[in-house]
């Protein structure tokens, strides 16, 4: 289906564009501070415009000595043909003896003794919207450290009512303007620590990685990780200023005496789609770590002896709705229900972090995020939000997502161990699953069992920027005798600054009794609420083993970027603890942009982009193919139009599948007729759509999508007459709309809505009609309306309230349809939370979330017992929840 294209990701970087001075020339002085400095020829002696009043001026890098004029050539107008080098630079930052303060740097200078002996780093250099030119407005950062902190003041001109800066909870920047600093602590090229801060001071910190997954909602960055630091800011009547503090605890590195880091400086201007750099971060280089400056002068440090233990306790009541057993539904209540737990970091030898965890409580995790789930062909995937899954997510991930922590859904205890020595980085994982045992009624024999997940992973640093590794998942539930094992290689190969290869090889051998569609199908099975299996999936018995391979090809440039995928996952594989939701496929995928970018004017790129993919599965079957070409517009003011012309699909059912989803025998074990295996069945489905959003309000944030065309109806209803009693091409119309509002500077609304209409085709209608009368066309509507509100009292205090309709519009209760077996489905939610948060682990929370659905309890009537149904009229208030959860951070 189409896509709807965000500009609004995590912030960008910026490399060296090769046609303009290298960094060892870049211009260091403002041409007046608080106005915008334009391209100049680099002098020998820089003088600032308002020279500091001191005896001992700043280190400053580029030092003048360094500052040399750039080679001259002989035609002003032909510049030389750009080679792909990536030149690096090196700054070296003192000592000092105690650290500085905001404000020693309100007056757009340094001043006070500490501030004085910083280093001074200018020439920050695009990367959006012009890659290679000097930013549009002047920015100063000043670096140093003592025995126990990091040091990085930013010194930011602008307009300052221009700046966009909002008191907000933490994370919550994309908003804003923004300053960075990026630490590759082990220089290895692959996995940097992100510290940023808005002007006001809103912390946001991530973990880079060369490697992207898609999986990650933040791309390149692991934005799970949340550490101790310190940040100010203020706006001033020039732009405004930022000290960033990183205690050496909170970093991980070498255990040498004398240290070398990579380092990146970022600012970001909102208004103007700017992203700057220091060194220069090109588009012309695949990843951001390569172009990274080298950072000396740290010596003596150490993170030391770092045990972190955080208790918590959680006091709640609850009344929800049990339906274990359905036919004996009930409710469920407690008054008053206190609930202890802990978790714990231990650090050994600077290089390796245990992580432990003992009943964990996630009451204060923010609900899902809205996404249609009807007639859904796959599983939808929903991103981890719980803190200890997520918290160093990346030493485990590899090209193909095998371990997807959410199937964990009811943990008592885990332990985690990470850590990087040389070129060797490992990951092991182990935790217990209750869930199995609680998706059961308490009187069945399974009530009370639990699954148990294991992970290992190891990589190996290879050349400059490539590695390769190996990862060994397993799933065990002792009381059923299944398994689920899965082993395997992978590598990451950076075969030039812009193409890297990304493979993965792995097998897996499983037992497991819990496939519904097999013959060998037991209700003596573990899964609980987790479903493995897809349509493809075939064994021996309960025996399924089979490969599964991974190729990706991917090309970065500053106009023209390329992936392709090739994904080979045999019939017999399975991955319980990992999401792959499609077996039995060989697909290649294939996506090309070309952007151009203007040097001048509104629109900062501009170009087309194609996507191709091609299904079949292991006997040579087409299954699909789909062709999407589509155009983009971004421009300034975080605008992107995207048109999707056309765009053309074709699935084919096979009769496995068309069982799958519940529709005739299988043909593993068919039934005569009118229950015979479906034959394979072609779709063809043409789609065109739009999308547009823009972030040039500085109060409101407007998003705006619409796609219409065919869709297949995968909810049809089994009971209606031949050829519409199984899945059929339909009319689809798919729209979201998004409003984020920032009436005042501590409050944010965010509004979404996402809408899904199916509707009968003429011929379909016709004979439908023509067997209920009166059915009109209507399959079904969805809607879903979300609001999201957050008021930010004080940078450690907030208050979140999410309110959530959903409508799924289709058969009348206890009429039904002619088109689908879906009944109308109405849920309201509402979640209010009251955050009092001083820093990551000591936190204080009270939250009440109700729930009300179209549901009622039918009493029983003899021989039929009571039962949960839906209703057309009316809701129950199936859940709702009281807490209150205290968490302290001890750090030794």
């Amino acid at each position: 289906m189409l896509a709807v294209l965000s500009p609004f990701s995590a912030p960008k970087a910026y490399a060296q564009d090769p046609t303009s001075p290298p960094p060892d020339s870049v211009e260091s002085q403002p041409t007046s501070p608080g106005q915008s400095s334009q391209p100049q020829k680099p002098v020998r002696e820089p003088q600032p415009a308002n020279p500091p009043q001191q005896s001992s001026p700043s280190p400053q890098y580029p030092s003048p000595s360094a500052q040399v004029p750039e080679p001259a050539v002989r035609d002003p107008e032909v510049r030389p043909t750009p080679k792909l080098e990536i030149a690096t630079s090196s700054i070296t930052i003192p000592r000092l003896e105690h650290g500085p303060s905001l404000a020693d740097f309100l007056s757009m200078q340094p001043e006070g003794e500490a501030a004085k002996h910083m280093t001074r780093v200018t020439g920050f250099t695009q990367r959006n919207p012009h890659d290679g030119e000097p930013a549009s407005e002047n920015t100063e950062a000043y670096l140093g450290y003592d025995q126990k902190n990091l040091y990085a003041a930013f010194i930011c001109f602008d307009d300052p009512k221009q700046v966009r800066a909002r008191l907000s909870r933490r994370e919550d920047v994309y908003d804003d303007d923004d300053v960075e600093i990026i630490l590759d602590t082990f220089h290895d090229r692959r996995r940097a620590y992100a510290f940023q801060t808005t002007p006001l001071g809103v912390q946001w910190d991530a973990i880079w990685t060369e490697a992207s997954r898609e999986e990650q909602t933040s791309g390149h960055f692991d934005t799970s990780f949340d550490t101790v630091w310190d940040s100010k800011g203020k706006v001033t009547n020039r732009g405004f200023v930022v000290l960033i503090s990183i205690p050496f605890k909170s970093l991980r590195f070498p255990a040498d005496k004398i240290q070398e880091w990579g380092v990146i400086l970022y600012r970001g201007i909102l208004r103007k789609n700017e992203d700057s750099f220091w060194p220069h971060v090109s588009y012309r280089y695949e990843g951001r770590l390569g172009q990274a400056a080298t950072l000396k002068g740290l010596e003596g440090i150490s993170p030391g002896r770092d045990i972190e233990l955080i208790p918590y306790s959680v006091l709640r009541g609850f009344h929800a709705l049990d339906t274990r057993d359905a036919s004996n539904p009930y409710f469920q209540h407690a008054t008053a229900q206190g609930q202890p737990g802990m978790d714990g970091k231990f650090v050994f030898k600077d290089h390796f972090t245990l992580d432990v965890t003992a009943n964990p409580d996630f009451s204060q995790v923010e609900s899902e995020d809205p996404q249609i789930t009807v007639n859904q062909r796959y599983a939808v995937y929903f991103p981890e939000k719980r803190p200890f899954f997520l918290e160093n997510e990346d030493f485990f991930r590899t090209p193909m997502n095998l371990f997807f922590t959410r199937n964990i859904g009811d943990p008592s205890a885990g332990i985690r161990l990470t850590g990087k020595d040389g070129p060797y980085s490992v990951g092991l994982m182990t935790t217990d699953d209750r869930s199995p045992g609680l998706a059961v009624p308490d009187y069945n024999a399974f009530s009370g069992i639990r699954s148990y997940f294991t992970v290992a992973r190891v990589s190996r640093d290879i050349f400059r920027q490539s590695n390769v590794g190996a990862l060994y998942t397993d799933w065990e539930c002792p009381t059923t005798g299944e398994h689920n094992r899965i082993g395997g290689v992978d590598a990451r190969l950076k075969l030039n600054p812009n193409w890297t290869l990304d493979g993965q090889a792995v097998t897996s051998a499983s037992d497991i009794n819990g496939n519904f569609f097999a013959p060998s199908y037991s209700s003596s099975n573990c899964e609980g609420n987790a479903f493995p299996f897809s349509s493809g999936n075939t064994g021996n018995g309960n025996h399924y083993a089979g490969p599964a391979e991974r190729l990706e090809l991917h090309r970065d440039g500053l106009h023209f970027t390329y992936d392709g995928i090739y994904n080979d996952i045999s019939p017999g594989f399975v991955s319980i603890p990992g999401f792959i939701n499609r077996v039995d496929i060989r697909e290649i995928n294939q996506e090309i942009d070309y952007r151009f970018r203007p040097r001048r004017g509104w629109i900062v790129d501009w170009g087309p982009s194609l996507i191709a993919r091609h299904d079949f599965d292991h006997t040579g079957l087409r299954l699909d193919t789909d062709y999407s070409p589509y155009f983009v517009i971004q421009g300034r003011g975080q605008t992107l139009i995207a048109v999707h012309p056309y765009e053309e699909l074709r699935e084919r059912l096979r009769p496995q599948d068309f069982c799958f989803y519940g529709y005739g025998s299988c043909p593993i074990d068919p039934l005569p007729p009118p229950n015979a295996p479906y034959p394979n069945q072609d779709f063809h489905e043409r789609m065109s759509g739009a999308s547009f959003q823009t972030g040039y309000f500085k109060k409101a944030t407007i998003l705006a999508s619409y796609t219409w065309g065919d869709g297949v109806n995968f909810v049809a209803q089994p009971a209606t007459p031949a050829p519409y009693g199984h899945p059929f091409v339909a009319r689809e119309d798919i729209a979201q709309a998004g409003l984020t509002l920032r009436p005042m500077q501590p409050l944010k609304i965010e509004n979404t809505y996402l809408f899904e209409r199916l509707r009968a085709n003429d011929a379909a209608a016709l004979i439908i009609q023509s067997q209920s009368p009166g059915s009109g066309r209507s399959i079904l509507n969805d809607h879903i309306l979300r609001s999201k509100w957050n008021w930010q009292f004080t940078p450690k205090l907030s208050l979140r309230l999410i309110l959530q309709y959903n409508a799924l519009l289709a058969g009348t209760p206890g009429v039904g349809s002619p088109y689908t077996y879906l009944p109308t489905q109405r849920e309201f939610n509402a979640d209010f939370l009251v955050t009092y948060l001083v820093h990551p682990g000591t936190a204080i929370y009270v939250g009440y979330n109700s729930d009300l659905q179209n549901l009622a309890i039918v009493p029983e009537n003899p021989p039929v017992p009571r039962y949960v149904a839906a209703t057309a009229h009316g809701y129950l208030n199936d859940s709702r929840q009281f807490f209150v959860k205290v968490s302290y951070l001890f750090r030794f």
